[in-house]
């Protein structure tokens, strides 16, 4: 709960301020039944009408107070609960960005969406009960049995064995109940994980007709929510029963006790009724912290699984920003016997890769399915680990360039492209915030974007709605090269970024990227033979071993899996086709 209290103290006027007026409340309320036994003792006993309107304009006085100090206190509680949540979330947001590829795949999008969302809403809400009712509740169970030691201290033994016995029921109840919450929100986790599973894939799931079978899947996962809900919630619901039971049973004694007090003369009428609204007031107040224990079970749970978000840190550590300036060397990228392997994986994604790419060139990474092509790229800008070997940039190795360095010079288009909620221009300018619509328009005439962003009444300012779901595949992928060639980096790849362009986009943009200032080095990641057939060099992976290197004509000569992955594409003759279709 470190993460709390700081933000706690953060807000450590409003914190203080909101239980103090609700003591303050509390104080009034205490008052009452006293005011009201003096009513009955004195005004209605000596039929004294002025005393009795009197005192009735007093309980009037303290209900209208009462109600300015409960106002101010939920006006303090409700601005400390959500100042305190938004600065939490907001950290947690920030604390993400921070994290590598590997936690993310470890941790899982649905679960961190959850702990964002629900739980520190769940949060928002505990803090808000515990300011208001946290001291107010317990002040007032203990105010009201010291007003009844107070009146009649025999009888106020009653109130001490009460209180005790609903002590029990409460704290006993939160025991079984806390861990039950946080398995819930655990439950929570996977129905929102599935939810965001099948809207993402709706279309497959359409296309296969898997509707029905998606439903009984969402519907076995949210019925084992709703079981879990259910169990715990019959357990806390015990404790209204419980506590009232227990309450009219002490009521029942308190009138037998007092009645007989009464009668002997050793109590007055009035004190009794103050008796039994003090024990109303305990009754009222037991059920109210009833209720916020099980709020702050909730809220303790959501809590620790926010913090296990936080307290996760990246292993991956970078060098202090400024130790070290990019400069370009003759090679921009070396392998040297580089391993990789993906966290919780049962072998290597990556075994013994070695290469060298010069400042300037094309590189090629073609492989099957699973040959490792996005893991041997994604390690370049450092997005992952690893496992052995080196790798250097520009002649230094990876680990001496900060973070800020690699995402500045190195330009990447992820396999699966990603636009967001804007215009073309917002997106564009993730490249280079500074950019002018001159290097903007630049970029996507060598994107092949240009012409259907032209055809567009509204130009660089059409709008893109979220994940870009109002434009093609193709449309989408070339958004995304033109974002990455705005930043003009100095070393750019393209993660099978052509997969969704036909054969004649597909050769213009290689084209027009030849054209590309020479000091960039550019890795092309694609399935096609004909994509790399003029790379300066060429990976050839498999199962994640380097089955071979160097150009088109020379791996066709001594790589048989190049040689097949080449031969599947194109029948004797169209290799020539293909030759004078980019030609052309």
């Amino acid at each position: 709960m470190k993460y709390l209290k700081a933000l706690m103290r953060e807000h450590r006027a409003e914190s203080i301020l909101a239980p103090l007026f609700k003591m303050l409340e509390a104080s009034f309320d205490l008052l009452v039944p006293i005011v009201v036994a003096r009513i009955i003792n004195i005004g209605i006993l000596n039929g004294d009408k002025a005393y009795i309107l009197r005192n009735c304009g007093l309980l009037v006085l303290m209900a209208l107070i009462g109600l300015v100090c409960s106002f101010t206190a939920q006006y303090f509680a409700s601005r400390a609960a959500t100042g305190i949540s938004a600065k939490l979330r907001h950290n947690l947001y920030a604390h993400i960005q921070t994290l590598g590829f590997s936690d993310m795949d470890t941790i899982g999008i649905s679960t961190l969406i959850t702990r964002m969302t629900s739980d520190i809403n769940q949060v928002q809400n505990g803090v808000n009960l515990f300011l208001r009712l946290f001291l107010r509740s317990p002040f007032v169970v203990i105010g009201a049995a010291f007003m009844a030691f107070r009146i009649s201290p025999k009888i106020a033994l009653i109130f001490v064995c009460g209180i005790a016995v609903l002590t029990v029921i409460v704290t006993g109840i939160m025991r079984i109940t806390s861990p039950r919450y946080r398995r819930i929100q655990n439950d929570l986790d996977q129905v929102t994980g599935a939810a965001r599973e099948n809207l993402e894939g709706v279309r497959v799931i359409r296309a296969f007709g898997m509707e029905a079978r998606e439903e009984e899947h969402f519907h076995a996962i949210n019925q084992a929510l709703r079981a879990a809900q259910l169990k715990t919630g019959k357990i806390s619901a015990l404790t209204n029963p419980l506590t009232y039971v227990t309450v009219n049973l002490c009521i029942i004694l308190i009138l037998y006790k007092g009645g007989v007090s009464v009668q002997e003369g050793s109590l007055l009428s009035g004190d009794v009724i103050a008796l039994i609204n003090y024990m109303n007031q305990i009754l009222v107040e037991l059920v109210k912290l009833a209720n916020l224990i099980v709020s702050i079970a909730k809220a303790i749970a959501s809590m620790k699984r926010v913090e296990q978000i936080l307290d996760k840190k990246n292993e991956m550590i970078f060098p202090e920003a400024g130790e070290r300036k990019w400069q370009r060397a003759e090679e921009a990228v070396r392998f040297e016997h580089v391993s990789a392997t993906y966290r919780g994986a049962a072998g290597e994604s990556l075994h013994d890769i070695s290469f060298t790419a010069g400042t300037g060139q094309t590189i090629g990474v073609i492989g099957g399915t699973g040959s490792g092509k996005t893991t041997l790229v994604q390690l370049i800008p450092r997005f992952y680990e690893a496992s052995a070997g080196k790798i250097f940039l520009e002649g230094r190795p990876i680990q001496d360039w900060t973070q800020e360095e690699l995402r500045k010079h190195i330009g990447i288009v992820m396999q699966k492209a990603q636009l967001f909620t804007g215009t073309i221009r917002s997106n564009l300018l993730w490249g280079n915030a500074s950019a002018s619509d001159e290097m903007l328009w630049q970029a996507l005439e060598t994107a092949q974007a240009a012409d259907f962003v032209r055809s567009n009444p509204d130009g660089l300012d059409a709008r893109v709605e979220q994940g870009g779901r109002n434009l093609s595949g193709g449309q989408k992928q070339r958004l995304t090269v033109a974002r990455a060639l705005v930043m003009q980096p100095d070393i750019l790849i393209l993660d099978d970024s052509s997969s969704a362009l036909d054969y004649a986009t597909d050769a213009a943009l290689r084209r027009a990227l030849k054209k590309l200032p020479s000091e960039m080095t550019v890795f092309i990641v694609s399935q096609r033979t004909s994509s790399l057939r003029h790379a300066d060099q060429i990976l050839v992976l498999e199962d994640g071993h380097l089955a071979g290197k160097g150009r088109h004509e020379e791996l066709m000569a001594s790589c048989p899996v190049y040689r097949e992955i080449h031969e599947s594409q194109f029948r004797k003759g169209d290799e020539q086709h293909e030759q004078k279709a980019e030609e052309r």
